[in-house]
């Protein structure tokens, strides 16, 4: 799985340096495992004229900029996007930050998450005679604001884009020289407000504020619209308190451990679904074992609730990067074994717990499994972080089919003799909420209960989107 993207905007004083770029650089880069098929900058110049100007391409944050192409970004107004497309094609086109420019402003957008209505919003609007030259829902934000703004303020503009948009979205936003950033009502993606010495700065995750020596201040809220210029912050609650949808996967996977989404330390949630996954499966074994590296923090959580010795089995290579292409079912084999190999002496003779975040296809896993059983354990049995995912995501995550997904077709008995381990566990959806520590209602969870929060067709709805669009007409 990969999510849409992360995204940063950064405003510093007027008496600041020109720093805001190798900032930008920074959070992004510390944004990096949201998204690696792209990277892009756009900062307002000191120039009186106050010009966008943006340096996106293709790859990681470090192949993009460089020594000669990072000190051109000089301004103290910027925002920053790194992308793995969820919606729209792997292209230059649909790189972000996306850049327009009409009549009543320059517009700059860094967009995290994905429209379930971008497709008849795209319509109304070239029926308007709007030109598109991307695939990316994204555009599609930046055109619709952009024609808002022609009839009302820069407020009343994002307000009525809110009532226009269904499905997730944080945003970052440079319209002529200030800083905006919003949050879908339902909260679906993250979003944070960090305090810099001279200035703010908006980030998808509160890791990218810590990189830039900054201090959290909160979570951008649902329904908000966040505005930074000249260093200084502006906040606007176009919707209060609204109906939430949080997305669990940022606690299982997305988010890095530590991170601080919506409230909730991500390290400490993973810790509490490994201590729930022994109570809920408890077995004999000697050692427990992470897959690497989004099981570690289930499996040290799993280790010291059940007493067992953790114990590395398998060890990552951090230095692959992205693989060359092949066939997708050789890629994965090829993949894996590039990405992770086995630590023998640890796992031979032993019964293992091997513990992971969660099974899509079930392919990866058998993989993993295959490579322990060649140091000869003596069992494998494995534990799984999340609930059986499903259903696809509509919302951000690029996910297979639902015919793709292997707990979608097979139960628990089947997907472990799929990926050939001695016992399955899977986290129950109670255990995660638990873990998670909000509520239910207000959390995302369609990809592992086929209920979603936003009205999509062919699809269950909890409800989320009805109360919600009440909500909006009402407010």
């Amino acid at each position: 799985m990969q999510d849409a993207c992360g995204i940063v905007g950064i405003s510093l004083k007027p008496d600041s340096p020109n720093r805001v770029a190798p900032l930008l650089y920074y959070a992004l880069y510390s944004l990096q495992h949201r998204g690696q098929e792209s990277a892009g900058i756009s900062v307002c110049s000191d120039s009186s004229r106050g010009e966008l100007i943006t340096k996106r391409g293709m790859g990681l944050v470090n192949e993009v900029f460089n020594q000669i192409n990072l000190p051109n970004l000089k301004g103290k107004t910027g925002i920053g996007h790194v992308r793995y497309s969820t919606s729209g094609e792997s292209d230059i086109l649909n790189a972000q930050p996306f850049v327009v420019r009409s009549d009543v402003a320059r517009l700059a957008i860094a967009h995290n998450g994905n429209l379930v209505n971008a497709n008849n919003l795209k319509k109304e609007l070239q029926r308007e005679g709007y030109v598109f030259i991307s695939t990316s829902d994204t555009e599609v934000i930046a055109y619709l604001l952009a024609r808002e703004m022609r009839k009302n303020d820069i407020i009343d503009a994002f307000r009525a884009l809110m009532s226009l948009l269904k499905g997730s979205y944080s945003l970052t936003l440079l319209v002529n020289n200030t800083l905006y950033a919003m949050r879908d009502p339902s909260g679906v993606k993250p979003l944070s407000i960090g305090k810099l010495e001279d200035g703010y700065v908006i980030a998808s995750e509160s890791c990218a504020i810590d990189a830039l020596g900054g201090t959290l201040v909160r979570d951008v809220e649902p329904g908000e619209v966040v505005v930074l210029e000249g260093g200084e912050i502006y906040t606007e609650k176009l919707l209060k308190n609204p109906p939430t949808a949080h997305c669990v996967f940022e606690y299982i996977y997305f988010a890095r451990p530590d991170s601080v989404i919506d409230g909730k330390l991500v390290y400490s949630v993973r810790m509490r679904i490994g201590e729930l996954l022994w109570e809920e499966y408890p077995v004999d074994a000697d050692v427990v074992s992470p897959v690497p590296d989004s099981g570690i923090t289930f499996a040290v959580g799993y280790a010291r609730r059940s007493g067992l010795e953790y114990l590395e089995g398998l060890m990552k290579n951090r230095y692959v990067g992205r693989t060359f292409i092949m066939p997708a079912q050789q890629e994965r084999e090829v993949g894996v074994k590039l990405k992770m190999n086995a630590i023998c002496s640890n796992i031979r003779n032993k019964r293992v717990v091997l513990v992971d975040d969660s099974i899509v296809r079930g392919t990866t896993s058998r993989l993993i499994v295959d490579m322990v059983r060649a140091c000869a354990p003596e069992a494998v049995h494995m534990r799984i972080g999340s609930p059986p995912i499903i259903s696809p995501c509509y919302l951000g995550i690029d996910m297979p089919t639902r015919e793709e997904l292997v707990a979608s077709t097979k139960p628990v008995s089947e997907i472990a003799q799929t990926i050939g381990a001695d016992s399955l566990g899977y986290l129950s959806p109670d255990g995660l909420v638990e873990a998670i520590g909000l509520k239910e209602d207000k959390l995302c969870m369609g990809c592992l209960t086929g209920v979603y929060p936003v009205d999509i067709p062919g699809e269950k709805c909890k409800g989320v989107q009805a109360e919600l669009s009440k909500y909006i007409k009402k407010t």
